[in-house]
């Protein structure tokens, strides 16, 4: 049994934001929607959270905060440009269902992941809100 350390969810996103996504500190508050001192804070925390566990060998344990997902995802047919929502759980449609192109993609706005307000990456903005 490992020994367990913490990462919220705002801490996650800090380092999606600094590290994965190489962002500024103040364009990544912005992201998040919160002041540059705040976002340097959280992202000074999830470093030292995340250095233990490495060095020390502990189990990282990503939890508390609520995620807002989407309820469906957006596709695009790259051949007869024809736009359309899946509900998430349905995994990935074959095709389009208009033209049968295998030629489709997800919608721009809707592409990638992020745990927040992530400018046009993934699951946040609207529906059902889930406490993990």
């Amino acid at each position: 049994m490992l020994k367990e350390v913490k990462l919220s969810i705002d801490e996650l996103e800090s380092i999606r934001l600094a590290d994965l996504e190489g962002l500024e500190q103040a364009k990544a508050a912005l992201r998040m929607k919160i002041s540059r001192p705040t976002f340097g804070r959280i992202v000074e925390s999830a470093r030292r959270i995340i250095a233990d566990a490495v060095v020390n060998g502990k189990a990282l344990k990503i939890e508390g905060g609520e995620i807002i997902m989407k309820a469906k995802r957006e596709f695009s047919c790259n051949a007869c440009k024809h736009n359309w929502k899946a509900p998430y759980g349905t995994g990935r449609p074959a095709d389009c269902p208009d033209c049968h192109s295998k030629d489709i993609r997800r919608s721009e706005p809707d592409r990638g992941y992020s745990l927040c307000g992530g400018a046009g990456r993934g699951n946040c903005g609207k529906a059902d809100s889930k406490k993990i």
